[in-house]
């Protein structure tokens, strides 16, 4: 039976950080279907840091508790460079990270992905043996990866994270998705991001399409029902299990996912999941 990995990101933008509350919420997340954690790297009060500490506090905590796939980001808007992006790589358990694929508008910011930068961050994940998962905000920045792989050669899956619903970049409609999915390699693996969302429907018609990957949190929204958002992210994720099931299909326990995308443990004893 096809398996879903359901990839939480559970800090909301600017919101402090509680180290051992998160964990909680992970770990309870873990049991009900996610697979994967992503976290920046915060401070405590929730903004963007280049030192690794918090974040790492923040992982360990969690892995006191379960075997979930370890995601850093190396995004977020701010007044970093991509090297200090690229800091939370240095964490040993690291299994995978975000690499964005380009520039685009975020709402009235701008955020800026240079070649460059693209080149630099794609660099430091394979030299460390970490899976990037290539954020990709409009159709274009699939071509942009395309030319950086012609010089950075990228292991197989590579995997896309097709992100929607921020201003300014691709909307969450069938359409967008589907014309979007197109031009997704035919030998590469993807999953959708719904930045803002108010329905479960987009979701719906992308796990039906084929997506691997489905992530959820309260860094993209913490909408649960139409006028009720969630207090935990477990709550989200137990009704993004539910719609995977209803649809016939299964959940991917996190040494499942690692399968599926390829990733080594790294940093851990082996364990048997969730």
């Amino acid at each position: 039976m096809r398996k879903v990995i359901v990839s939480l990101a559970p800090v909301q933008a600017g919101t402090p950080v509680d180290a051992v509350k998160l964990a909680e919420d992970v770990e309870k997340s873990v049991h009900a279907g996610a697979a994967m954690c992503h976290l920046h790297c915060r401070k405590p009060d929730g903004s963007l840091s280049p030192e690794i500490d918090y974040m790492t506090a923040c992982f360990e905590e969690i892995l006191k508790r379960t075997d979930v796939v370890v995601q850093a980001s190396t995004g977020g808007v701010s007044e970093m460079d991509i090297r200090q992006r690229c800091n939370p790589l240095d964490y040993e358990k690291v299994e995978s990270a975000s690499l964005n694929g380009g520039s685009t508008n975020l709402g009235e910011n701008v955020y800026i992905n240079s070649f460059e930068d693209i080149r630099y961050c794609a660099d430091a994940v394979y030299r460390r043996g970490i899976l990037p998962e290539t954020e990709v905000f409009d159709i274009g920045m699939l071509h942009n990866m395309e030319l950086v792989g012609r010089e950075l050669p990228f292991a197989e899956p590579k995997l896309f994270n097709l992100v929607f619903g921020h201003k300014g970049g691709m909307q969450p409609t069938p359409e967008m998705l589907c014309a979007f999915r197109s031009f997704v390699p035919a030998d590469a693996l993807w999953g959708v991001t719904h930045f803002g969302r108010d329905n479960w429907t987009f979701l719906a018609a992308a796990i039906a399409l084929g997506a691997t990957v489905v992530r959820v949190g309260f860094e993209d929204s913490a909408y649960l029902e139409e006028g009720k958002a969630a207090e935990y992210n477990y709550q989200i994720v137990e009704k993004t299990a539910a719609l995977i099931r209803a649809m016939g299909l299964e959940t991917a326990a996190p040494e499942e996912a690692r399968n599926i995308l390829h990733i080594q443990r790294k940093g851990r004893e082996q364990a048997s999941g969730r």
